[in-house]
């Protein structure tokens, strides 16, 4: 990863915080994104856990852009250290020009997984069988958002570097929504996993529509915070 890719998405995390309406709520957020404990953030920033702590509850007032940098810059290290996955996996959802709460998740995978692993690790039904039995790396989505800011062109870059993907859309309530938006993508994607619904509550036609644009669609209900650690296990 370039280095000014990096000082993008350095960039990206301090302006989320400062421009939070709960700075210490953000921080939180992006340390326990990163897997980085308050005790080793405040080892690399030099300061107690309890300085971290208080910054995090809101028991100190707002940290000043000073403050931010050295936390974002801590927490960019201390991943840099342990070979850059974070990094590398923010770095392609800013580079692809799309904001954390739109894809959650944005990987491309070493080589070609097979689809029931992938099932296994996103704790999903398949409800209609597709013509392709793997894929090379997932977005995951908050569906809502997207679909109510992506313009089609935004919607097609949520492929990343590889069509041959699984699309993960969090937030669903019926499934109407993704499918009919899918309905512009030429090529469609290998999978699409319906997150939060159980699979009979999906709306009656998904699987139809599925079959007929050739692609594995699947509920889960899986915790999203499992859901997202075990599909960044993949390789």
């Amino acid at each position: 990863m370039t280095e000014s890719a990096q000082r993008r998405l350095a960039r990206r995390i301090a302006g989320e915080v400062v421009l939070s309406d709960d700075a210490g709520a953000t921080l939180r957020k992006w340390r326990t994104d990163f897997d980085v404990s308050q005790t080793l953030l405040a080892e690399e920033v030099d300061v107690s856990s309890s300085v971290v702590s208080d910054y995090e509850s809101g028991r100190r007032e707002n940290p000043g852009i000073a403050v931010v940098r050295r936390f974002v810059e801590a927490l960019l290290a201390i991943d840099a250290g342990r070979g850059g996955a974070h990094i590398r996996q923010y770095a392609r959802v800013v580079s692809a020009g799309f904001e954390s709460d739109i894809v959650l998740d944005l990987r491309e995978y070493s080589r070609a997984v097979p689809l029931e692993r992938f099932y296994d690790a996103a704790g999903a039904t398949e409800m209609a069988a597709g013509d392709a039995d793997h894929v090379n790396g997932h977005t995951v989505i908050d569906s809502i958002e997207a679909i109510t800011r992506l313009s089609s062109e935004e919607f097609y870059r949520l492929y990343g570097e590889s069509t041959d993907r699984a699309l993960v859309f969090t937030e669903v309530t019926r499934g109407e929504s993704p499918l009919v938006a899918l309905r512009v993508l030429t090529p469609t994607p290998n999978a699409v996993v319906l997150h939060g619904i159980e699979p009979r509550s999906i709306w009656e036609h998904a699987p139809t529509l599925a079959r007929r644009d050739g692609f594995s669609l699947a509920a889960s209900t899986k915790n999203l915070a499992d859901l997202l650690v075990d599909l960044r296990k993949l390789p």
